[in-house]
């Protein structure tokens, strides 16, 4: 699966790692209702060239997934601010 990875020299290995690191940290910055949002461009800088799409749940089953990920969010970033902003697309 990786084997993109065996013909790199150190440079570009480098230059993959800094790359994979910025898209990472993009993602990992995000915060507020961006957490919420379906992330191609993370999957993107993979070199696989399948653009997967998601499974959508029905619309219960998927607010009572939203309402258990920001209930573990109470208990992993207690200490994290919050925010009453609005959505706005």
């Amino acid at each position: 699966m990786d084997e993109d990875l065996d013909g790199m020299s150190k440079a570009q290995l480098i230059d993959e790692v800094i790359r994979l690191r910025a898209g990472i940290r993009a993602h990992r910055d995000s915060s507020g209702h961006d957490l919420c949002w379906y992330h191609p461009d993370l999957w993107g800088l993979l070199p696989d060239s399948t653009d997967p799409l998601p499974s959508v749940p029905e619309w219960p089953k998927f607010m009572e997934g939203c309402l258990r990920y920001r209930q573990s969010l109470d208990v992993q970033a207690r200490d994290a601010p919050r925010t009453d902003e609005t959505f706005e697309e």
